[in-house]
């Protein structure tokens, strides 16, 4: 019976911790999707711009413009920038009004890795169709790298204290 007793105290002085680590995950996670909206509202901006001319126009290697307006900026006609858009705003939700729901980490892992997919396909788009890099798509890349990253920690954390 002591040696029970001994664990709880250890037991009620993890949760609250644990509890704080995917509260600063479930943040990190939002912040970075709130830059993916912010990365890709200029992108769905750029998409538009009647303007030859854009921030990101570094040279012939790399061109927003040449990749915003390209055949491959949208799907079904609907520009490629609007669904990351959607999909950063999902992920949002998810990590801040779902936070608290059992399955919201799987979820936030798979639409993540949705997402990853959908950019790593338009990073080969870029690379071996267009022969052009988009600045804006790479910052998006990165973001979605690092929240996949998140998503998997926090779901390996949950799995990790559900086997204790």
């Amino acid at each position: 019976m002591p040696a029970a007793m001994s664990n709880s105290p250890h037991v009620l002085q993890t949760a609250p911790k644990r509890a704080g680590t995917q509260l600063m995950i479930m943040t990190a996670i939002a912040l970075l999707a709130v830059a993916g909206v912010a990365v890709s509202s200029v992108s769905l901006y750029e998409h538009f711009a009647t303007s030859g001319t854009s921030f990101c126009d570094f040279s012939q290697s790399f061109n927003c413009d040449i990749v915003n307006r390209s055949a491959y900026s949208t799907v079904l006609g609907v520009p490629v920038a609007l669904i990351g858009i959607v999909g950063y705003l999902l992920i949002i939700a998810l990590a801040t009004v779902y936070r608290n729901k059992a399955e919201t980490r799987v979820l936030l892992l798979i639409a993540s890795i949705v997402g990853l997919g959908f950019a790593l396909y338009l990073t080969y788009i870029e690379k071996f169709k267009l022969d052009v890099w988009c600045i804006l798509c790479l910052t998006s890349l990165g973001l979605i790298c690092c929240e996949v990253i998140l998503s998997a920690a926090a779901t390996r954390r949950t799995k990790n204290h559900a086997d204790v």
